[in-house]
């Protein structure tokens, strides 16, 4: 089977399952493991390189603004790939390529390839997601395997954070420019680790909001997770942002809790290294109660 992933999370599913080996094009932000060498980048960003958070948001309302896509799909690599199955994804137009950046790129192609589209909001649909994967791709019983032992390692932070005498109020700030709160599987992570998300709304998109309702929200705990970042990413953002006036009083800065994460790796893509999520959450917030190791490389203290 040769397969095409057209974002991240669908990458390290596929990874995750055993199947790197027919990996044969991904999305230009795919970091594959090794696997089958370099597979071919048959997506690519209309973004340009380099541009702060704020560009970035701007440059995104524009392209939204006039009904175009964010991505460009090689139409000339999938006809020398010639993929059996496509995995791309209906969440978030922003985050990566859609179905409708498919149809034309679909006429290059001799046959038609069985096209899997994911669009999780929750744990359980990253789950089923995994599942759907697997299915797709003659898997099913390692994408089973898979699920059950990310429930485990889930169900085991809750088990070791439910008797803690505190939930602590959680902030999740999904973007600096302007400030964004974490949705979909986000709040769902941090309750599962023994927090209260703040301001986000489980199941649901993030949102943006002014600085005003966010310093509102007295957060004791603030994890920066700008969509998309990896960790040297997002403390080059958090050093630039221009913080509101009252950062300084939050119970949370106050404390020195708030944290850069690898947002990419562990909160942004919905797929096994949630698990790592909410590991991280747990021992983030409670960290007598979580034995869990976390990689040294996916957290730091931001002061």
């Amino acid at each position: 089977m040769r397969i095409c992933s057209f974002l991240p999370s669908a990458t390290d599913i596929l990874y995750a399952l055993g199947l790197g080996e027919a990996v044969v094009g991904v999305s230009y932000e795919c970091d594959t493991p090794g696997g089958n060498g370099s597979p071919e980048v048959v997506v690519h960003s209309r973004l340009q390189k380099g541009l702060s958070s704020g560009e970035i948001d701007r440059q995104v309302r524009d392209f939204l603004a006039r009904g175009e896509s964010l991505y460009r799909v090689d139409m000339d690599a999938l006809a020398r790939l010639q993929p059996d199955l496509i995995v791309t994804q209906d969440l978030c137009h922003v985050c990566a390529a859609s179905p409708d950046d498919l149809p034309a790129a679909l006429t290059a192609l001799a046959r038609p390839p069985q096209v899997v589209t994911l669009a999780p909001r929750t744990l359980a649909e990253v789950w089923n997601d995994i599942r759907k994967v697997g299915e797709a791709a003659g898997r099913a019983a390692a994408a089973e395997r898979l699920v059950e032992e990310l429930q485990q390692r889930v169900a085991a932070v809750e088990e070791a954070v439910a008797e803690a005498p505190a939930r602590p109020r959680v902030l999740c700030l999904e973007w600096l420019d302007p400030p964004f709160v974490g949705g979909h599987w986000v709040p769902e992570m941090v309750e599962r680790a023994g927090g209260q998300d703040v301001l986000g709304r489980a199941g649901e998109p993030s949102f943006s909001l002014d600085w005003e309702k966010v310093l509102a929200s007295q957060p004791e705990v603030v994890i920066v997770l700008p969509c998309g970042y990896g960790l040297a990413g997002v403390v080059d953002e958090f050093k630039s942002a221009r913080l509101p006036a009252g950062w300084k009083e939050l119970p949370a800065v106050r404390a020195g809790r708030v944290y850069a994460v690898d947002a990419s790796r562990y909160f942004s893509r919905p797929g096994p290294q949630l698990a790592t999520g909410v590991e991280l959450l747990g021992k983030l917030l409670h960290p007598d109660r979580i034995s869990a190791s976390v990689p040294d490389e996916a957290l730091a203290r931001l002061r």
